[in-house]
């Protein structure tokens, strides 16, 4: 078995493959699936890459070394043996597009969250909504074929939260994302571990790719989308997560998403999210 396939995410169990349900004949299988809010599905794997679109609500989706946060009307890519684990929040209306080795080619190599493009999303409607023995051979294909195509061209979100190998400093993340509202110096954090912060810094740096206050930054940043997706007020978000004003918490979320934060709660429309969850 590939060692991906045996690894664990934090105290979880060995993953298991979770077999694709439908016509593997198929280079393309859509699936459609509902969760209710708090839902957990365990760490696993598909043979074949996924394609998770979120119709509605929000899913915390992670690996051994990332987690990403994939809020309404955005969706993740994940290449086949990617072993995962899938949080729901709030009510989670998922459209699944499984993709054999041949047409996921020239897809990303890597996980990412992408921006769901009004095009892309009606025709996720559409092939949600055809038979499971689709025509192969005639229209239902040449929609499958534009879907994927457009998945192609969808644009990157940072939305992603890299994650550390070392177990003590997994601990101190989990410890962040446990408590996100408390502002602790790094100096304390790097004390709690019996280290000094220059070597804390270094080692984050070092596991991570990016520096401890940019890990803990996005942390709060990919928080914020969570709670902004399932309606919390602006300024609620702001304060629950330590920010010092509303004001602070529009720059930084506007400096990293090019968007203000009340222009990304907006943009998840009511009437979307009702057409897709039929």
């Amino acid at each position: 078995m590939d060692k991906r396939h045996s690894r664990r995410i934090g105290s979880e169990p060995v993953a298991l493959e979770h077999p694709v349900i439908g016509d593997l004949t198929r280079s393309l299988v859509m699936r459609r699936t509902a969760y209710s809010s708090g839902h957990h599905i365990r760490p696993h794997w598909h043979t074949r890459a996924q394609f998770a679109f979120a119709v509605a609500g929000t899913m915390r989706v992670r690996s051994a070394r990332h987690a990403w946060i994939v809020p309404p009307s955005r969706a993740l890519w994940l290449p086949a043996r990617t072993v995962h684990e899938i949080q729901m929040y709030g009510a989670v209306e998922m459209r699944s597009l499984y993709l054999d080795e041949a047409a996921a080619a020239a897809m990303p190599v890597a996980c990412v969250v992408l921006e769901v493009t009004p095009l892309a999303r009606e025709l996720i409607v559409r092939a949600a909504a055809l038979p499971e023995d689709y025509d192969a051979d005639g229209a239902d294909r040449l929609l499958m074929q534009l879907l994927v195509a457009e998945i192609r061209r969808l644009p990157p979100c940072a939305l992603d939260l890299p994650l550390p190998e070392s177990a003590d400093l997994m601990q101190l993340c989990e410890r962040i994302l446990a408590d996100l509202s408390t502002r602790r110096p790094s100096a304390s954090d790097a004390g709690a571990m019996q280290t000094s912060a220059r070597t804390l810094y270094r080692r984050f740096l070092h596991e991570t790719g990016i520096t401890f206050a940019r890990w803990k930054q996005q942390a709060r940043l990919l928080e914020s989308i969570r709670r902004l997706a399932a309606g919390t007020p602006v300024t609620t978000v702001a304060i629950d997560l330590g920010y010092e004003s509303p004001g602070a918490f529009s720059t930084m979320f506007r400096r990293a998403l090019g968007v203000a934060p009340r222009n990304f709660a907006a943009s998840v429309p009511a009437a979307a999210v009702r057409r897709g969850s039929g």
